[in-house]
């Protein structure tokens, strides 16, 4: 509690009044935004990739690179440690604590989980029987460093963390593509080229600049609340990565500041009151979280309509002539009583994903967008799975954890390490790509399907069977197993020759999309 600050102070004076006349406050809020966006950011990786227990073990490791900064820089330089000794003192026990953890849990005995507690209270220990040993030349104050000490930040500490934010922000902002790559499929990752050990150890690095920069905050103790509950909190309200990170950060700010706050208003630790907030928001998304909150998932559990049937409803009206379907014809399409269609079709129609007319069911604009990337990244996920060895009987509720990864990029690229496959694994159709197969698009002829015209643009290998600038063509139905295309080339109408390509060849012809005849 600051000195002269009364309890129940107004949020204007807390937020201006207060703050003016004490300089070092400004320093503590500035302190916790910054650490807070970083932690909030590298959290999100860290609930991605499941590896909350690791950034608790190189939150505790740091005790012992905190010592260990000291000591070189008073025995080897005969100075006190400064903020940024302590902080390459840190990340070097953070990065050995991971490659030690990593080389152990890879003998067949071992177990992940028994590797890391052994060896996070092990280097732990370390630090607490160094600094002992040692405390003529460490001065650790051992109550802050467990609890945090926001309102002792100085000058040294708040350069060191807005150089930790810029460091980190710009790692995430350079390497953002393949950190969303090894955080849902690192093997898919590494087969497309990314050096997933260089990443693993870049954002292990991050992550340990981030629990230094933490501990000063919330105390070594409670560094992993705040650096999970945002990302947590964020990941039950969003279904893409960019917006989870943004989200991520608004929570980490809320909570900061409504428990920096508090803290003041109840005369109690900061670092507790902010991780005690966090943890709050989280618990209240949790409940009320609008597709993965409890409430929602007793609420559909109550509908009871499975994934698969809503799939197939709107597969069916996708694919039907004009885009609409009654009830009885979709259950006559899927074999499934009538009754249960229309309990689902209503479902779907409060959700605006369909529109009914006298018994008439049609897509709506948000409909046919959901069922078309919803399709087509469904199915090409069980494609990718079955390519992986995945069982058939695994293969529909493994991609229906991961069709909520449709964007774009992440479906173009499996729909090419595939080979822009035509059905999925159980014979369905892959709806075709419909972001990139507009007219007048510039595409590869590979995610070309029959039907489509286009003017040859590019070429980019010699290798084309003949293909050549300024060609029309028309795609027409693949042969040899969907793995050959077969083009026909056309003047003014008129076929001239008919060209088959495989895929490599296909990918590297570039045509200007034409209006289909």
């Amino acid at each position: 509690m600051v000195s002269g600050v009364q309890p129940m102070t107004s949020t204007y004076q807390w937020l201006v009044e207060v703050h003016q006349a004490n300089p070092y406050l400004i320093k503590a809020l500035l302190t916790g935004l910054l650490v807070t966006t970083v932690c909030s950011v590298i959290g999100c990786y860290i609930v991605l990739r499941r590896t909350s227990f690791l950034a608790d073990a190189l939150s505790h490791s740091m005790l012992a690179g905190v010592v260990g900064g000291y000591l070189v820089m008073k025995i080897l330089f005969n100075q006190e440690a400064h903020a940024l000794g302590m902080l390459v003192g840190s990340i070097a026990s953070g990065i050995f604590t991971v490659a030690i953890i990593g080389y152990v849990s890879r003998k067949p005995r071992v177990k992940d989980d028994a590797v890391i507690g052994v060896m996070y209270t092990g280097i732990f220990a370390l630090g607490g029987v160094l600094a002992s040993r040692f405390s003529e030349y460490v001065h650790v104050d051992v109550y802050h460093f467990v609890i945090g000490s926001i309102l002792g930040v100085s000058d040294s500490d708040l350069k060191m963390m807005a150089l930790v934010t810029i460091v980190v922000l710009t790692f995430v902002i350079l390497a953002f593509r393949q950190l969303q790559l090894i955080s849902f499929d690192r093997v898919m990752a590494a087969s497309i080229g990314v050096n997933v050990v260089l990443i693993d150890y870049m954002l292990t690095t991050c992550t340990a600049m981030v629990v230094v920069t933490g501990v000063q905050v919330v105390g070594i103790i409670q560094v992993v609340g705040l650096l999970i509950a945002p990302g947590a909190t964020a990941y039950l309200l969003c279904d893409r990565l960019k917006n989870m990170i943004w989200v991520s950060i608004l929570f980490g700010w809320s909570g900061f500041l409504i428990g920096y706050y508090l803290s003041e208003q109840l005369n109690v630790s900061p670092g507790g009151m902010i991780v005690v907030v966090s943890t709050g928001q989280f618990l209240l998304v949790f409940l009320v979280a609008p597709r993965y909150g409890l409430l929602a998932g007793l609420q559909r559990r109550w509908r009871a309509i499975p994934q698969q049937l809503i799939e197939d409803i709107l597969g069916v009206i996708l694919r039907a002539e004009n885009e609409q379907a009654t009830a009885a014809g979709i259950a006559q399409r899927i074999e499934c009583r009538v009754e249960r269609i229309r309990k689902a079709v209503e479902s779907l129609r409060r959700q605006e994903w369909l529109q009914v007319d006298d018994d008439i069911i049609s897509l709506t604009d948000e409909g046919r967008q959901h069922a078309r990337r919803l399709l087509r990244a469904h199915r090409l996920w069980e494609s990718y799975l079955q390519h992986l060895g995945v069982a058939e009987e695994e293969l529909h509720d493994r991609a229906h954890v991961l069709e909520h990864v449709h964007d774009e990029d992440t479906v173009d690229y499996l729909d090419d390490k595939l080979g822009h496959p035509l059905m999925d694994p159980h014979g369905a159709e892959i709806p075709e790509d419909f972001v990139h197969l507009v007219p007048g698009e510039e595409v590869r002829v590979a995610i070309l399907r029959e039907g489509h015209r286009g003017e040859v643009v590019r070429v980019l290998t010699a290798n084309t069977g003949g293909l050549e600038l300024g060609m029309q063509l028309v795609v027409g139905p693949r042969e040899d197993d969907s793995q050959m295309w077969v083009v026909t080339v056309m003047d003014q109408n008129s076929m001239q020759g008919v060209v088959r390509l495989n895929h490599a060849q296909a990918d590297s012809v570039i045509v200007k999309l034409q209006p289909s005849a």
